[in-house]
């Protein structure tokens, strides 16, 4: 079991190494040499876990594809509101996530005219992973009827895709959980029914909560689904406001009204 372990860990090492590289040069001027020195491992334990590479970035973009384990929701929506927020939070805090990102969107070439193995590989993953959770909505009545799952599946995934973008090129992803907001008030109110509306939680600190809830359901500590104590679950007559922690009444739709002038997330 401990030599399980320490395999466990020389292979997290080297992926978090990996990704750590891959982030900051590209797929294409990454080396094994500065990804062995990173991680402090030897080439041949790379390589026992690692034949290549193409693998190594392979791993690194099924690392970050794994969001681990959310609690439970009261809709599908609400866990595809959680998914989008969590993967916000992690391209912020996460190097693996940030890394697989960058893996998807470099188009730089490795050998010719040849693309990297991987590339494009997240783009239909991230498309398959939200199209099932908006399957599961529709077959539980949460969508209006003109909606086609893998078609907004596509059109989330890529508008994901170029905010994320938007928000490193100008200021390093530090508002990217109020970009991903906007854009989910923006959408749901074309796909979703409105009764769901008022009990979507998009709070700017969503995603704390449910790492919090995720931490605090393998300690015992009895909290709700959402990171929350019962009485304080979302859904009654206050949505979180997008820039602190205070309070703002909800518009039309039940979902926070935008502001006039956006504040950055502090």
């Amino acid at each position: 079991m401990a030599r399980q372990a320490r395999a466990i860990q020389t292979r997290e090492s080297i992926l978090l190494a990996a990704a750590a590289v891959f982030d900051e040069r590209g797929y294409s001027s990454a080396t094994i040499t500065e990804i062995l020195q990173r991680a402090g491992v030897t080439k041949g334990a790379l390589y026992f876990h690692f034949a290549s590479k193409e693998e190594l970035a392979l791993g690194v973009v099924a690392a970050q594809l794994d969001v681990g384990e959310l609690p439970p929701q009261r809709t599908r929506l609400q866990e595809l509101v959680d998914h989008g927020m969590l993967f916000a939070h992690q391209l912020r805090h996460d190097p693996l996530t940030r890394a697989g990102v960058g893996l998807a969107m470099d188009h730089r070439r490795e050998h010719g005219d040849d693309p990297a193995p991987f590339h494009g590989t997240p783009y239909q993953s991230w498309i398959d992973r939200i199209g099932q959770v908006l399957a599961e909505a529709d077959r539980h009545g949460e969508l209006l009827p003109h909606v086609v799952p893998d078609d907004t599946a596509q059109l989330l995934a890529g508008a994901f895709t170029g905010i994320q973008g938007m928000s490193q090129t100008l200021c390093e992803r530090a508002d990217l959980t109020h970009r991903v907001i906007v854009l989910l008030q923006h959408v749901l109110p074309s796909i979703a029914q409105p009764s769901l509306l008022p009990t979507l939680d998009l709070g700017a600190d969503r995603a704390e909560r449910l790492l919090a809830a995720r931490v605090g359901s393998a300690a015992g500590t009895g909290r709700a689904g959402d990171g929350r104590p019962a009485a304080e679950r979302p859904g009654t007559e206050r949505s979180a406001d997008l820039s602190s922690g205070a309070q703002r009444p909800t518009g039309e739709h039940g979902i926070p009204s935008p502001r006039r002038t956006p504040t950055a997330v502090r």
